[in-house]
């Protein structure tokens, strides 16, 4: 092939690449984002390789998608919706996927359904359509090209359909997710093993599955399967305690907190009871995960996030995240930052978060110091 037509090559591939990376920018963030690296963009380069996952302190992000679902976007999108609550009660995120990683999240959690026209799979967080263009494979190709400039890391993908969208979880929909995770492509940059989390060495440069979702209505030819499956309907609905088995031919056990929705303040002129209660949940979830006593060669995940608070005092996921500067001073993240710095050199497995980036030092807190001290 002729210098000429190499050029020709590699300008027709950057025009793609750019291109879905357009197209998926609602979501991911754009290209700049994508290639504009931090101090934490690779810092899972020195860890040794033989370290399990499940060892790991990764921080993540709760409802990953919503970063860019302001007023202006909820608004743009309302022949699709129509009228529904303020986008407050939404958005959980300000940085794109780009960014996020790039400062260090390495879990994403992603909310699926028919996009509008259901001939395209998209992404909301209940009745918040958030993009009506971008498709799941523009988000998945957005991530390879992320791991391909940082091939050290490795990102795991919590995937659930999203009941709140009016959407319906049908065959077609399961079918057609089934051939996004085990198309060409998906094969090289998707853990094939099943059932199991492995070591980081094994997961450098790839995308690990956390399926939230069941494959309960696919033909029973495909029988493909990859990561490791929480059956959600084993998730117990705002669990402060969950016990999820994964695999039970080798005893491998996901325990979980996500108790998201809190009860009524039994003070309504003091909503701060309201953030000290879930910080109280996620705070007993985490010490044991610290415990060496009790389960340490398991998956632990923590939600850090809580939902729109309705009742009175109504609060945000970033009043519960961050405080509001008013009748809420601190928030959950406040709080965790303080705990985690107490509890540093410890197993804290998955904490997913609610607009981490609003308090520094949080992610910091999170990676082990060791980490951090060869950055």
């Amino acid at each position: 092939m002729s210098s000429y037509a190499v050029r020709a090559q590699e300008s027709l591939q950057e025009v793609a690449l750019r291109e879905i990376l357009h197209r998926g920018a609602p979501i991911l963030g754009t290209f700049e984002d994508c290639v504009t690296t931090g101090r934490f963009s690779d810092w899972m380069a020195d860890i040794p390789s033989d370290t399990k996952l499940v060892h790991m302190n990764l921080p993540g992000t709760h409802d990953t998608c919503t970063w860019n679902y302001t007023p202006a976007v909820q608004k743009s999108l309302e022949r699709y919706t129509g009228p529904i609550p303020d986008s407050t009660v939404y958005r959980c995120q300000q940085h794109s996927i780009f960014k996020m990683l790039n400062e260090g999240i390495r879990v994403f959690d992603l909310r699926y359904a028919w996009n509008p026209g259901q001939d395209t799979i998209g992404f909301y967080h209940s009745l918040a359509l958030l993009s009506p263009t971008t498709r799941m494979e523009d988000v998945f190709f957005g991530l390879y090209t992320w791991l391909d400039r940082h091939p050290t890391e490795a990102v795991l993908v919590s995937m659930n359909y999203e009941p709140g969208s009016g959407t319906r979880d049908d065959a077609r929909l399961q079918e057609h997710l089934y051939n996004i995770l085990h198309g060409e492509l998906a094969k090289r940059y998707w853990i094939q093993t099943r059932g199991m989390l492995g070591t980081l060495g094994e997961a450098r440069g790839k995308l690990t599955l956390i399926q939230r979702f069941n494959f309960d209505k696919l033909p029973g030819h495909l029988t493909e399967r990859i990561g490791i499956h929480l059956d959600q309907k084993q998730w117990t609905v705002n669990g402060k305690s969950i016990a999820l088995t994964y695999n039970a031919e080798k005893g491998h056990t996901a325990y979980i907190q996500d108790h998201y929705r809190l009860p009524p303040s039994p003070d309504s002129e003091n909503p701060q009871m309201c953030v000290d209660e879930k910080f109280g949940v996620i705070k007993a979830h985490l010490e044991k995960a610290i415990d060496q006593n009790l389960h340490p060669d398991q998956l632990y995940i923590s939600f850090a996030s809580a939902a729109f608070r309705f009742e009175e005092p109504t609060l945000t996921p970033r009043a519960y995240a961050t405080g509001n500067g008013e009748d809420v001073p601190k928030g959950i993240n406040h709080e965790l930052l303080a705990w985690l710095q107490s509890n540093q050199g410890k197993r804290f497995g998955i904490i997913l978060f609610d607009f981490y980036d609003a308090i520094p030092g949080l992610l910091e807190a999170v990676i082990d110091q060791k980490v951090l001290s060869k950055i």
